[in-house]
């Protein structure tokens, strides 16, 4: 058991790792595509993910809530 708890944890270390980095580099990609224009699509991107949830209707709302949860 003590196995588990120590991959789980360091899973969830990962995962908060790269939720850190993506946090960090979507201002940046933010800038960039404003001072040069469709090099990245952030905006677009973001849009069709909430899209995504959102077209799902409940069944997304509950997933996007879940991962919001999950997120702090």
């Amino acid at each position: 058991m003590n196995g588990l708890n120590a991959l789980l944890s360091s899973v969830g270390g990962l995962v908060k790792g790269v939720t850190g980095a993506a946090l960090t580099l979507i201002p940046l990609f933010l800038v960039v595509d404003i001072i040069s224009p469709g090099t990245t699509n952030v905006v677009g991107n973001l849009g069709t993910l909430v899209d995504s949830f959102t077209g799902e209707g409940l069944t997304g709302l509950v997933i996007l809530l879940f991962l919001l949860a999950l997120w702090d």
